[in-house]
C-alpha cells in the first residue's frame, strides 16, 4: 500500500511571515488549529513539522493567509493595518521563535504505538541536555557576563532535573523549566560574596561585542532577564511574562525600558531584529562547552547521596542528644537550695588567747589535786 504524498507547506520563514502578516499572534493561529501555541513556534522555526491532519490544517490556513493578504496589498490596506494595534500587541506579533543557539536538531513524528521503543530516564535527560545545554550556556553568559558562572549555573540546573526529573519529565515544557533554574542561580546574588566571582573576567575580544555586552550587564536583572527571553531566545510576551513571575503589561514596560537603555549607549542597536542578531552573534563568539550528560547525572547523584547521608547523620545525632538526655535527667523534683541568711544577736567567735599568771597557779593545783575524788572511809565492826 503507498501513501499519499504529504501535503506542501512553505518555508518556515514564510510561514512566520504570512502569520505576522496577518497580524496573528502565535496563540492565534494555534487556537485555529486546535494545537499548543510552542507547536506552531516549533513549526515556524523549523524544528518540527506538522503531520496528518494538523499537516493539511495547517496548509490550508496558509493558503487562505496568503491570498488575503495579497488582497489587502492590492487594495493598500496593509500599512494602515499595523497603525491601529497596541504597544503589547506590537510586541507580541514581533518575531516568533528566535533562539540564541544554532539552527537545533528536527524532530520527526513518534513511531506507531506498536513500534515505539521508550526511552529511558538517563537516555531521555541524555537528549534534553544535548538539546538545550549548549545554547543555555551562551545564554546564561550574556547574563551574567562570567563564562565560569555560566557553565555552572547551566550544570546545576540539569543537576536539580536530575534530581527532580519525574516532575520535569511530565512538564509541557521541560527546556523551559530548566532555563528558569538556570537563570535564577545564574542571577542568585550571593555569587558576589565568593571569592572566585570578586574579580572580572576578560571581556570579549571584538570592541562591538564587548560594548553589547557592557551595556546588557548595565541593565537591572529583571530587565536584562526580560530582554534576553525576549530579544534573545525568542519568547512571546506572555511566555516570557510567566518565566519571570510577572504581569503581561510589567514583562512589556520592562523591555521597552531595556531596549530604551540599550539604544541609548548604542544607536544602531534600536531595531530589535537587529538586537536578536546581535546577542546570537555574541553569544556564538564564546567558545563556552557544557560539560558531558554523564558527568551531570553523577554530579547530581553525589549531591543526593551527600545530602541524604548528612539527613540521617543529623538525625542519628539528634536521637542519641535526646537519649542521653532522658538518661541523665532527674526522675525526681528537687527543690533547689535557698541562699543562706545572716543570724542577728549571736557574738562573734573568738580563738582561746595565753593564759594569765592566776590562770597558770590554777591549772597547776587542779593537777596536783587526786583526780580520783575523796577517799572512801570503810565501816569497821565495833
Amino acid at each position: 500500500m503507498k501513501r499519499s504524498p504529504a501535503t506542501p507547506l512553505p518555508a518556515p520563514k514564510e510561514r512566520r511571515r504570512l502569520r505576522e502578516a496577518a497580524s496573528l499572534t502565535q496563540a492565534q493561529l494555534a487556537r485555529r488549529l486546535g494545537v499548543r501555541s510552542d507547536t506552531v513556534r516549533a513549526w515556524e522555526s523549523g524544528r518540527s513539522t506538522p503531520r496528518g491532519r494538523n499537516r493539511e490544517t495547517y496548509a490550508k490556513l496558509l493558503a487562505s493567509l496568503e491570498r488575503s493578504g495579497a488582497a489587502r496589498k492590492g487594495n493598500g490596506e496593509g500599512e494602515d493595518h499595523g497603525m491601529v494595534t497596541t504597544c503589547l500587541e506590537k510586541l507580541a506579533d514581533e518575531a516568533g521563535h528566535r533562539a540564541v543557539a544554532p539552527e537545533p536538531v528536527r524532530f520527526t513524528q513518534a513511531p506507531p504505538d506498536d513500534d515505539r521503543s521508550y526511552l529511558t530516564p538517563a537516555q531521555a535527560f541524555d537528549a534534553l541536555y544535548a538539546f538545550c545545554a549548549p545554547a543555555l550556556v551562551r545564554q546564561t553568559y550574556l547574563l551574567t557576563g562570567r563564562r565560569e558562572l555560566a557553565r555552572e549555573s547551566v550544570e546545576r540546573a540539569f543537576q536539580l532535573a536530575w534530581e527532580r526529573w519525574p516532575e520535569v519529565a511530565r512538564d509541557p515544557e521541560p527546556a523551559g523549566w530548566v532555563r528558569a533554574a538556570a537563570y535564577e542561580w545564574a542571577l542568585s546574588p550571593w555569587h558576589r560574596l565568593r571569592p572566585r566571582y570578586r574579580k572580572p573576567e576578560p571581556p570579549p575580544a571584538d570592541g562591538s561585542d564587548r560594548a553589547l555586552l557592557d551595556a546588557l550587564l548595565h541593565l537591572p536583572p529583571p530587565q536584562r532577564r526580560t530582554l534576553l527571553l525576549y530579544d534573545g531566545v525568542g519568547l512571546d510576551l506572555p511566555e516570557t511574562a510567566a518565566e519571570t513571575e510577572a504581569s503581561t503589561p510589567t514583562a512589556a514596560r520592562r523591555l521597552l525600558h531595556a531596549r530604551e537603555a540599550v539604544a541609548t549607549r548604542l544607536p544602531e542597536l534600536s531595531d530589535p531584529e537587529l538586537l536578536h542578531e546581535r546577542l546570537a552573534e555574541v553569544a556564538s563568539a564564546e567558545r563556552l562547552r557544557a560539560v558531558k550528560p554523564e558527568e551531570v547525572r553523577r554530579g547530581s547523584e553525589r549531591r543526593a547521596r551527600f545530602w541524604t547521608r548528612s539527613a540521617i547523620a543529623f538525625t542519628i545525632a539528634l536521637i542519641g542528644t535526646t537519649a542521653l538526655t532522658l538518661f541523665t535527667a532527674p526522675t525526681r523534683y528537687e527543690p533547689p537550695v535557698p541562699p543562706g541568711e545572716t543570724v542577728q544577736g549571736v557574738p562573734p567567735r573568738v580563738a582561746p588567747g595565753p593564759l594569765s599568771e592566776e590562770e597558770r597557779e590554777l591549772r597547776s593545783k587542779l593537777r596536783e589535786e587526786l583526780l580520783h575524788g575523796p577517799e572512801r572511809l570503810a565501816p569497821q565492826a565495833g
